[in-house]
């Protein structure tokens, strides 16, 4: 199998708004933006109170009370994704090799919301510096340790081959799923589990946007507070979320009759090393990992059809992610469309990026782009086609997503029709 491109032959998805791959593609392709007040703490003291939730049952879901008790609100969603994904792409992992079985996920902050739950309850919400541990869950130590995320998910699908945590900011999802398609290409796998996973609705993770002022103050009217490239955007919306593909060898999939949504084509990441949080407005960095990513996926510019952008609804992001197409793309960027779904179902952190592949392999297999919800005013900064409020019918081969995180981080990924 080296040298052999991964393909992807199933998809599951928790999103807010929609729970399970078709809901969310329904959501997508509809325009529907699924931001709303905070719900699961209350968030009144804080400057941005707004959030895209998911309404997540997780016995509803199929986890059981052991599970539910055991699992952070994130391990939850990855472990249903892969159920929904493993169940998509047909696959009987128990009658797999084990040791050829992988799992590559993602997560910005881990257990977030069981961490801080138990430190409420270990210092007594606040009032003790020096906490009690004898009070805390016999799973403490799980929600301190990222990895057991990753751990969940291989147990679910006895995985006995390489289990990693990737964790590099807003770009986890994309840098864990092109872990993935390496481990395939290399031959060192020959089923990866790959996907990304965040809770981070809590109010440790308000407060520290809140300091740096980063998310959106739109109190007052939640459902349209997310406006990647709009001139009076102000802020990103937080999210949750998780989005699992299962990978395999474009050869085995075809043997045993697979569909397959796309191939992971190419992958590159790069680091700035200017800034912690900023941006330099000329997107260098970003456009050097699409420039290495096409020409990993030996793709031209001009054969991008689709991006999708990162698009957070931040200025310095938008504009820095302009600069880097127009950077790379030269000339096609003006042709080509390029949207924003965090418009509609906020930023899930390290989550996103995984949630955004998985459009972008619904949307080859759609021939469809989805919108930018809520781009109502033109920015003279931002001058692409930005496929404001409705989707769009659109021939596609090639697709280009593309990541911005904190630390500097820049990601892409190619995805073509397999095949192509």
């Amino acid at each position: 199998m080296r040298g052999d491109r991964a393909v992807v032959t199933g998809i599951g998805v928790v999103a807010p708004g929609a729970v399970g791959r078709e809901p969310f593609w329904e959501l997508l392709t509809a325009g529907r933006t699924a931001t709303r007040r905070i719900t699961c703490f209350d968030p009144s003291a804080f400057r941005s109170r707004i959030a895209a939730e998911v309404d997540f049952d997780p016995y509803a879901a199929g986890l059981t009370s052991q599970q539910v008790r055991r699992m952070d609100r994130a391990a939850q969603f990855a472990v249903v994704s892969t159920r929904e994904a493993v169940a998509d792409s047909g696959l009987e992992l128990p009658a797999a090799d084990p040791g050829r079985v992988a799992v590559s996920l993602g997560s910005a902050v881990g257990c977030t919301v069981g961490l801080e739950e138990e430190y409420r309850v270990l210092s007594d919400d606040g009032r003790h510096w020096l906490v009690d541990h004898t009070y805390g869950v016999p799973h403490l130590y799980g929600y301190m340790v990222p990895s057991t995320l990753a751990v969940e998910v291989a147990h679910e699908v006895a995985a006995e081959g390489p289990v990693a945590l990737v964790s590099t900011g807003c770009t986890s999802g994309l840098d864990s799923i092109g872990h993935g398609a390496r481990l395939i290409e290399e031959g060192t796998a020959d089923v990866v589990v790959a996907g990304a996973t965040d809770a981070p609705l809590s109010p440790i993770t308000s407060a520290c946007f809140d300091a740096i002022q980063a998310t959106s103050p739109n109190n007052d009217d939640p459902e349209h507070a997310s406006r990647p490239f709009d001139a009076r955007r102000d802020g990103f919306v937080l999210g949750e979320g998780a989005a699992v593909l299962v990978l395999e060898a474009a050869s085995a999939a075809r043997a045993r009759g697979a569909r397959m949504y796309a191939e992971i084509a190419g992958f590159a990441s790069r680091s700035n090393a200017f800034h912690m949080t900023g941006l330099k407005p000329d997107g260098r960095e970003m456009a050097e990992a699409i420039d290495t990513a096409l020409r990993r996926a030996r793709r031209d510019p001009s054969a991008v059809d689709y991006v999708n952008a990162h698009g957070s609804g931040t200025r310095q992001n938008d504009r820095h992610e302009t600069a880097a197409f127009k950077r790379s793309l030269g000339d096609r960027a003006y042709r080509v469309p390029v949207s924003s779904i965090k418009s509609m179902i906020g930023h899930s952190l390290g989550a996103i990026g995984s949630l955004e592949v998985a459009a972008c392999a619904l949307a080859l297999r759609a021939q469809v782009v989805p919108p930018t919800a809520n781009l109502r005013h033109r920015d003279a900064e931002c001058d692409l086609d930005y496929v404001p409020l409705t989707a769009r019918e659109h021939r596609m081969d090639t697709v280009l997503s593309v990541g911005s995180g904190f630390g500097g981080f820049q990601s892409a990924a190619v995805l073509t029709r397999a095949g192509t």
